[in-house]
């Protein structure tokens, strides 16, 4: 089994240990800005139906 060559998530050239995953400070900060401008997500695992409260169920007394 051969070992598999991986390079930056954003622009593919090979990583830089000091940024690893990544090549430079640079697309380190490419791939926060796509998180915090939700590009990315991960998704839910939930019960979609599922909810906070039982039906019925109220804040009230």
């Amino acid at each position: 089994m051969t070992a598999r060559k991986t390079g930056c998530p954003i622009c593919g050239r090979p990583p830089d240990p000091k940024f690893r995953p990544f090549c430079t400070k640079r697309c380190a900060d490419v791939d926060l800005g796509r998180w915090f401008n939700e590009r990315y997500v991960v998704p839910e695992t939930g019960d979609p139906d599922e909810d906070d409260d039982a039906p019925g169920e109220t804040d009230e007394g």
